[in-house]
This record gives structure tokens, sequence and C-alpha cells, in this order.
């Protein structure tokens, strides 16, 4: 299967550290952010990513090239301004091919399985995206949606075991069949609409998920992914 991992992001909450960096670029252990998710993907088997990027792409690809360095192959969805995530992805659907696939943003740090992940692509049943949940932080203690006890999502938080969106799921490229490309759309109103249709699910993830949006929050990756280098 394919992968694509979110990168176009500008960081604002990080400045002035992503004015000349882009964020996933940003040391994390030794590597750039989002070469841990290259490395875990390539581990699970996933060797075809496509990468989106707007702010300071042209760094981007210059660090990571065609990927050859990580045992992948890397093909770039160049946009000239951020697209959201829902643009960003009906964008790069002729890269990502007509089978479902899995999506990661660039900008979170976790340990969560991608080769379990990648079987859930082969399993979506008539549903439209798998989405990895995790447990509300600090930051986010509303939630974004409720997990149900036949695995489906709700909308209402309430439902269920309320939970936060990991930034992390499997889609089918249905589910962005009327997303124009090269304009800006947001993600949750498609996901908001398929789980009024019963047509998402859900899991749970336990172990390490951190959202790296702040300068504190990449010193605390910087720490857990020196462990990691060790």
């Amino acid at each position: 299967m394919r992968a694509m991992i979110l990168a176009a992001g500008r960081g604002e909450r990080m400045r002035p550290l992503t004015d000349r960096t882009p964020k996933p670029l940003l040391p994390v252990g030794g590597l750039p952010l989002i070469g841990w998710h290259i490395r875990r993907l390539a581990a699970a088997g996933i060797t075809d990513l496509v990468i989106n990027h707007a702010w300071l792409g042209e760094q981007i690809e210059a660090a990571l090239g065609d990927g050859a360095a990580f045992g992948v192959r890397i093909a770039y969805s160049r946009e000239g301004q951020a697209l959201e995530t829902a643009g960003g992805i009906a964008t790069a659907l002729p890269l990502l091919g007509e089978e479902p696939f899995l999506v990661v943003n660039g900008d979170v740090l976790t340990d969560v399985d991608f080769t379990t992940l990648a079987e859930r692509a082969e399993s979506l049943d008539g549903t439209l995206a798998h989405l990895v949940m995790v447990d509300n932080p600090v930051h986010h203690p509303a939630g974004d949606f409720g997990l149900l006890a036949d695995g489906r999502l709700s909308t209402n938080p309430a439902d269920g075991v309320s939970l936060t969106f990991a930034g992390i799921g499997v889609y089918h490229p249905a589910l962005f069949a009327d997303t124009p490309p090269h304009q800006p759309a947001k993600l949750a109103p498609l996901l908001r609409a398929a789980m009024a249709d019963g047509r998402v699910g859900g899991e749970r993830h336990t172990g390490l998920w951190l959202d790296v949006g702040t300068a504190d929050r990449l010193a605390e990756a910087d720490a857990i992914a020196q462990h990691w280098a060790r």
C-alpha cells in the first residue's frame, strides 16, 4: 500500500523555529521529525510514500531526496499554498492510486504500529476511513469524536469514549471524490458526513503519541527520540 505524510503546514505556533526551517525538518533525536515516520513506515514494509509540501518545501525535497537513503520511494505533491488536509490529499490522489492508503501528520511523534494499520486498509468493509484515536491530551480535553462499542466513530465525543484524533488514518479514495484538487478543503466535514452514515471506524492507541506543536513539546519529542536512537 501507499502512505502519505502531511508536511505542508506553516507551523505558526513553532515560530521563530519554523521561519527558516519547515516543521517536519526540525531535529528530533538526531533525525528530522519526519524521518521517524519514514523509518517506521519502511520497517512496516510501506515503501511507496507521498509527501506534500508548501512552506519551504524545497528544503524538504533537498533533505529527503527520492527516499533511497531510507529505503523508500518518495513522490512529492507540491502545493503553491497549503491546501488544508482534505485539499492536500485530494490533490495528491493521482500519486496515491485507487486503493485505500495510509495518511499521517508530519508533526506528530508516535509508536503506532503501521503494520497493523496497513492490514486495516485491506478490510475497510465499505467504510471510508479508519482513524487512530488517542486519549485526550491536556491541551485538547474535550476530544474530537466518540468511539462506540462496535468500533465506529461518532461525531459526538460524548457518545461512547471521548477521544482525540491522532492525525493518523486509513482512507478510501472515495472519501475525497467530491473534493476538488488544488483548492483548500478541511478534512473534518468529510469525516463527520461519513460518520453520520456509519462509515468511519476507529481504534484507540494507548502507546506513545505526541503532537509536536510547541517548542516545549519539541523538546519532549527530542528527549524521547534520543532514547530511541540509543
